[in-house]
């Protein structure tokens, strides 16, 4: 059978398992990938490249919806700096210890230090994924997770750069002028139309002055596109690009998980020792990352999901050893053993991810901090004085609050996990606040003060709507909670999961243009000049 059919086919079969055993579909993926590499099916040609323009892509994406003060945070830079210096310790001496019990063997103290630095990076394919999958990529934890790995990435960067077979040109100093002509792209895409054409712009941004400037002057490519990404966030039209390029994405990222599982061969030794540092480290990463959360002022929920998304090696890790086999820093048998790692890893922090509402419950044992010691955008939400709460601020949940507040004469309060959008709202003086519907202790604090008599479920995602619905049942909510939903399954879903009201977003649209339509034939005149 063709290579390129057989990929395909394995991928597809295995990525549809995923999703009927309800854990994430790149999963699957990976499995595919080592299941084709069991096979000895060598990648086809130009698979690689796809990989490489989904992760670019993936990059250019994260900048268009990054809020860049997020890297000023010091839950952000604080714990990148510290969970490294940690993780690079705690690596290195379990690498030591591996050597001493006979597991390996260790080439002085700069194979343990780099085996240790390599494994200390989390995976930023991975984690974005995850965190678009649930629309968490806004949220507070999903912000601070992004710029931990967004300061990560560059210090893998660094390092690469320094290591490289040739420093970078000094023409990398022009790489200033992308701010001017950004300003111009910017203009240029004002004036771009919704469709393909869209699709197209955002692409040649991401590979074009993104990805190739960055190549040309020695500095690695991907880099290139989340700064592109990034000089384009403040964009009105940012996130509607990100969303048109997200099924390309997605189609090219399949070849990244693809590639990973491929791309291992061990003996059952390198099995073993891979299996061990994951076993090990893994745990130890996410009690750092939980520690350092708190540390720095997050609740113990948001600290434990940003630890969750974060449990994982990153593809950065292989290329790091990658850098060290070839300075002569590390054996060949370490970069086996790091793409072991780096694939299991990945397999068991989306399993984790998948069922991490149940990981928050069992642990909330955890001491609770106070109030005044959190971060302002990680307190507790009080809802007092207000008489309808919208759950979802996108262009659906805007309309609904101008009309209740226009019209119905209500106090409403408007509530998203996204900082953007939050910020462009109260920019137009609403009423809003930055919340994340999916937080337990967000729902008792919401109904706690029995102000509110309506709640409308207006979230993009029908899986958050039914959350929220079953926290509001929960908390005892008696009053009148209203939703949408996209698809007629869904509209039955809501309704015996005892909504007073759902709205289908295509069939509601539909009725009210066919009103609007009546309207217009009522205004026509009789006789012949109606024909």
């Amino acid at each position: 059978m063709d290579v390129i059919a057989l990929t395909l086919i394995v991928a597809a079969a295995f990525g549809t398992i995923a999703h009927l055993l309800r854990v994430p579909a790149l999963v699957g993926f990976l499995a595919a990938g080592f299941v084709l590499g069991a096979m000895h099916v060598e990648p086809f040609t130009g698979l690689e490249r796809i990989a490489e323009i989904g992760v670019t892509l993936l990059l250019f994406t994260i900048g268009l919806k990054f809020d860049i003060r997020a890297l000023l945070r010091p839950e952000a830079y604080g714990t990148t700096a510290i969970h490294m210096v940690l993780s690079v310790l705690v690596g290195a001496g379990l690498v030591g210890l591996a050597g001493v019990i006979g597991l390996t063997s260790v080439d002085g103290w700069r194979t343990l230090a780099l085996v240790g630095f390599a494994l200390s990076f989390s995976s930023t394919v991975l984690c974005v994924k995850v965190l678009e999958d649930r629309s968490d990529d806004g949220s507070l934890y999903g912000q601070t997770a992004i710029a931990i790995l967004v300061i990560q990435d560059v210090a893998a960067v660094v390092f690469i750069t320094v290591n490289g077979d040739e420093p970078p040109s000094p023409w990398a100093f022009a790489l200033v002028l992308l701010i001017p002509l950004a300003w111009v792209l910017r203009k240029l895409l004002n004036v771009i139309g919704h469709g393909e054409l869209l699709v197209l712009f955002g692409v040649v941004m991401a590979l074009g002055p993104g990805y190739l400037a960055f190549e040309a002057v020695g500095i690695k490519g991907d880099l290139g596109a989340l700064v592109m990404g990034l000089l384009f966030a403040t964009h009105p039209r940012a996130i509607e690009m990100s969303k048109a390029l997200f099924s390309v994405k997605e189609l090219f990222l399949i070849g990244f998980f693809l590639l990973i599982g491929m791309g291992a061969s061990p003996t059952w030794a390198d099995a073993g020792l891979a299996l061990l540092l994951c076993v090990i480290l893994l745990p130890l990463t996410f009690i750092g990352y939980v520690w350092l959360g708190r540390l720095f002022g997050l609740r113990n929920r948001t600290a434990i999901r940003t630890g969750l998304v974060l449990s994982n090696f990153s593809e950065f890790s292989i290329i790091v050893a990658a850098v060290g086999v070839s300075a002569g820093l590390l054996t060949g048998r370490w970069l086996t053993v790091v793409a072991i790692a780096v694939a299991l890893s990945m397999v068991a922090s989306s399993v984790a991810n998948a069922h991490g509402l149940r990981l928050i419950t069992a642990l909330t044992w955890l001491p609770a901090q106070e109030v005044s010691k959190l971060r302002p955008a990680d307190r507790p939400i009080d809802t007092s004085g207000s008489d309808v709460v919208v759950l979802g601020m996108g262009r659906v949940g805007r309309a609904a609050y101008d009309r209740l507040v226009e019209e119905g004469g209500l106090r409403v309060l408007g509530i998203d996990n996204d900082h953007a959008v939050i910020m462009r709202h109260e920019a137009d003086g609403l009423n809003v606040l930055e919340g994340d519907a999916t937080d337990i202790e967000f729902w008792s604090r919401l109904v706690s003060g029995g102000f509110v008599k309506t709640v409308v479920l207006a979230m993009a995602f029908h899986g958050s709507n039914t959350f929220a619905l079953e926290r509001l049942h929960e908390a005892g909510f008696d009053g009148r909670v209203v939703a949408v939903a996209q698809h007629p399954d869904q509209v039955e879903h809501l309704a015996e999961s005892g909504v007073d009201g759902v709205v289908n977003i295509y069939a509601g649209a539909g009725h009210t243009l066919a009103g609007l339509a009546m309207e217009a034939d009522d205004d026509q005149p009789s006789g012949d000049g109606a024909r």
